[in-house]
């Protein structure tokens, strides 16, 4: 499969198109419309199996929905500068269809920026942007398992994940299990081939700060095979 580049004129297109959604799609009362805002704070930045910065790090983002389509901005910003390389300031949407079941479908696409100092505002090898579109599956509750797909486009490499929810009878917390792999070599996952890349179990709890406030806690532990890296993350989010 041939590699597609996407030049900065484009890319500029793609974020003019997000602010202009959302301008068009709050302009009057559509069914489903809604904002939200929130951050995590993370003790390391671990995505799909990958350190990025090696520093604990806050990821605030904003949420926009109108009907089936949302679309937002989510960052990642490590609070240690020697993790500044993997500062990142990304644009996402999708569109979601549920059945009455509680079965959905959702097709989306991300642009992942990383405005490091000195980072190429280009795309291809080295930029500073790599578009993702991705397809996600999630079962009704009877069957909750959940599937995504997704294709870089700056190496068309594929990533897949499964997740499934457990629970261990008299614990009052949520757990889910999750397998990912990359399905050829790339730089973005430090890959030479086909890999498993993110195996683990994440458990997680509303912690109650008052009567009518809690905030959700998280403990992960992922293991990379193919880095041969394991990885224990503690994170909790705040939102209005």
């Amino acid at each position: 499969m041939s590699v597609i580049r996407v030049d900065s004129f484009r890319f500029q297109g793609f974020r003019l198109a997000v602010a202009a959604a959302a301008l068009f799609a709050f302009a009057a009362p559509v069914r489903g419309q809604s904002v939200s805002i929130g951050a995590d704070v993370v003790s390391r930045y671990v995505w799909r199996g990958v350190d990025f910065g090696e520093s604990m790090a806050v990821q605030p983002a904003i949420t926009f929905g109108a009907g089936g389509l949302e679309f937002g901005a989510w960052g990642s910003y490590s609070i240690s500068a020697s993790g500044a390389n993997a500062n990142e300031n990304d644009l996402w949407a999708t569109y979601t269809v549920t059945a009455a079941s509680g079965l959905s479908v959702a097709v989306g696409i991300t642009d992942y920026y990383f405005p490091s100092p000195g980072a190429d505002e280009g795309f291809g090898a080295g930029a500073a942007h790599t578009v993702e579109m991705s397809l996600a599956f999630s079962g009704p509750e009877t069957f909750p398992i959940s599937l995504f797909g997704g294709m870089l486009t700056e190496n068309s490499v594929f990533y897949g994940e499964v997740g499934v929810p457990f629970a261990i009878t008299g614990a009052d917390v949520g757990l889910q299990l999750h397998l990912g792999f990359v399905g050829g070599a790339s730089d973005f996952y430090g890959t030479d081939g086909a890999a498993l890349v993110n195996l683990g179990v994440t458990a997680s709890k509303d912690l109650a700060i008052t009567e009518t406030f809690a905030v959700p806690v998280s403990v992960a532990y992922i293991l990379n095979p193919d880095q041969d890296r394991a990885h224990l993350v503690f994170g909790f989010s705040i939102s209005p």
